[in-house]
């Protein structure tokens, strides 16, 4: 298979952790260049995973033309950082979430229709074994048409989002998240934007609805630790999502999606292994996988991201979709600082657009 030319723009904690070490074992990638700010700490990570090239400015290192790169910097410099790939003509996955500000998400989504590249978002439970298959039954009418959605997401992160420690795991980490990435709300921090741009894109990913108002309330804290959201979509479907940071730590982290039609309805617990469609005709149908196959891991995006760059395989975690979340999360902040009164979410016209025409 033809070896593509890689680069990784901010290669920080999850990089090093995940993203890298998943390149770093394929065959067909040439791991060109690398960029993040610290020049020991970019010495680190050249030497360590064998870089041909490394610069602290991002610029340098899409100079050298990378067929695909991973933007995995600090949540409000995704934008800039994906929108100078794209114009680089790469193809690029993002991490989420895809941006801060919704208007940037719908325009690298553009941006990318315009180059002709794909764009990812480093949603990992879209590549789980079986889940692109189960998406395309609710698709394709399974459960009828769509009247209600419900979506939950916890996860063992509350040290995270507030106070010092982090994650157990950061003790030993090749490197160490800065604080501000995930505890600045003005930067995308809290865990809407942190966890549940995990979840939401889910729920758009599976469903293909699109949200047109939310009314959301977030638990008293300096930054957000637990949100509950009511939706109303355009197709007149209801809906709720709620994201809490209060599941013990080290626990797997538990997320639940269902979908109720006409017909009959769908039940996704990813933290179970398991899904099941009942229908109003008598046809169920109950999927397992073996334990812990979806436990979360983000190696399906990276891996993707190259067989796209290489002319094969189906983007499962599109901008669009991400796009879709981050609008929502800040409808959601909106009508929390409006004390959950509703808010148009304004989707996009064009993004919406090129969300139906990508999952036609």
């Amino acid at each position: 298979m033809r070896k593509i030319k890689v680069a990784v723009i901010g290669a920080g904690w999850y990089a090093a952790q995940s993203h890298i070490p998943t390149l770093a074992r394929r065959d067909d990638v040439i791991l060109d260049g690398v960029s993040r700010l610290g020049a020991d700490d970019l010495a680190r990570v050249k030497e360590r995973f064998g870089f041909a090239f490394a610069s602290e400015d991002f610029r340098a290192v899409l100079a050298r033309g990378p067929e695909a790169v991973i933007v995995s910097s600090p949540h409000g410099l995704h934008y800039d950082h994906a929108k100078a790939a794209l114009e680089a003509g790469a193809h690029v996955l993002c991490e989420k979430p895809m941006t801060v500000d919704p208007a940037h998400a719908w325009a690298l989504v553009d941006l990318a229709a315009r180059q002709g590249r794909h764009l990812l978002i480093a949603n990992g439970f879209h590549y789980l074994p079986g889940m692109a298959e189960l998406r395309r039954k609710v698709i394709d009418g399974a459960v009828g048409a769509i009247e209600h959605v419900s979506c939950h997401f916890a996860t063992p992160t509350r040290k995270v989002f507030a106070g010092d420690e982090g994650l157990p795991t950061w003790k030993t980490s090749f490197f160490r998240p800065q604080r501000s990435t995930w505890q600045d709300a003005a930067q995308g921090g809290g865990y809407a934007y942190g966890q549940m741009s995990h979840s939401l894109a889910l729920m758009f990913w599976f469903t293909g609805l699109t949200a047109e108002s939310v009314a959301s309330r977030r638990a008293p804290a300096p930054i957000d630790l637990s949100n509950a959201a009511s939706i109303g979509f355009a197709c007149g479907a209801i809906g709720v999502a709620s994201g809490t940071a209060t599941a013990p730590d080290l626990s797997r982290q538990q997320l639940r999606l269902y979908v109720g039609g006409s017909e009959g309805n769908l039940t996704l617990d990813v933290d179970l292994d398991r899904a099941e469609i009942r229908r109003q005709d008598g046809r169920h149908e109950t999927i397992t996988v073996p334990s812990g196959d979806w436990n979360y891991r983000c190696d399906g995006p990276v891996d993707r991201l190259i067989e796209l760059a290489q002319g094969r395989g189906e983007n499962l975690s599109p901008g669009a979709v991400g796009a879709q979340a981050v609008e929502l999360i800040a409808a959601m902040r909106r009508s929390a600082e409006a004390g959950g009164a509703p808010v148009a979410v304004r989707a996009a016209a064009e993004g919406a657009g090129t969300y139906k025409a990508a999952r036609a």
